[in-house]
């Protein structure tokens, strides 16, 4: 059992939730994830890694509910548990084994989208602790759910947020603003690290591929079983079939078959609609009981 040691709600339905893993903690790097099972009845979920605090022996996480179990995850409190927490999994982040040197080298440009803030945290506090400082993107559909705004500013070299509805920062798409970086604003990359919904990573990869930016995608929004088993998060990058919870979660954006991707994304479509009313009719019928209007009270 792995205790809920803070909570703390980010955005509408986006939470924030610390957790006592101590192993977790103490190996965890950029890049890697966790699998999470809520409880007895639970299903494997597989999340990147926020943050972890080596001291404190904790391993954040951010979670967005949509689902039913992501809604049953969130609706766990700050002292409750969670059956299992497993971790670090996958490979870290190409540049946590590069020569630093060679690393300082490079500029760097990180492009999130939505929760895809959370993951790109550490690596940007990794990056700054090192004495690299990289830029950041943050996209948003509106500025209520920008996440993580203060954390990220703090340790990147420019932080960007970007807003669809125009409500906050730049009018328009991540794409929009890094065109605009680049194009009109002269800004120059070596790298980019993009992190989000995979439509998002999909647009990103293509238009660096014409800024010609070499870039890194994150499948984790694929990854079902976390371990191989499954196969659900196989995928086609380049010539070679990888799979993203072993071979990744990280791979090169330009060479990722992002349309085979959004359709393997779908295959548990229906059966998660199910689940999802399944969960929401039984809350129903607890708080019906709860309020005697299930008809067993006289």
């Amino acid at each position: 059992m792995y205790k809920i040691v803070g909570k703390e709600e980010l955005a509408p339905n986006i939470y924030s939730m610390d957790i006592l893993a101590p192993r977790v903690a103490n190996s965890a790097q950029p890049g890697q994830f966790v699998i999470i099972i809520t409880d007895e009845s639970g299903e494997r979920i597989p999340l990147t890694i926020c943050d972890y605090d080596v001291e404190k022996g904790t391993v954040n996480i951010v979670v967005q509910a949509m689902g039913s179990s992501t809604k049953k995850m969130v609706a766990l409190e700050e002292g409750e548990y969670f059956k299992d927490f497993v971790g670090p999994l996958g490979k870290p982040s190409d540049y946590v084994n590069m020569d630093l040197e060679e690393v300082k080298k490079k500029k760097y440009i990180f492009v999130a989208g939505g929760v895809g803030a959370a993951p790109v945290y550490p690596q940007v506090r990794w990056l700054h602790e090192r004495g690299i400082d990289a830029d950041v993107i943050v996209g948003s559909k509106t500025k209520d759910l920008v996440i993580l705004e203060d954390k990220i500013r703090d340790v990147a070299g420019n932080l960007y947020i970007a807003t669809d509805d125009g409500s906050y920062g730049f009018n328009g798409m991540v794409t929009a603003c890094l065109e605009d970086l680049v194009k009109n604003q002269g800004k120059k990359y070596d790298q980019c690290i993009s992190i989000g919904p995979m439509i998002m990573m999909k647009f990103v990869s293509l238009l660096t591929k014409k800024l010609e930016i070499p870039t890194v995608v994150s499948l984790n929004p694929i990854m079902v079983d976390g371990t191989g088993m499954c196969g659900a998060c196989r995928v086609s990058v380049g010539n070679e079939t990888k799979f993203a919870c072993v071979d990744g979660p990280e791979f090169d954006g330009h060479l990722v078959d992002f349309d085979e991707a959004l359709k393997r994304q779908t295959q548990y479509k229906t059966e998660e609609g199910k689940l999802n009313e399944e969960y929401e009719h039984g809350k129903h019928e607890c708080q019906c009981k709860k309020l005697g209007l299930d008809g067993g009270a006289k």
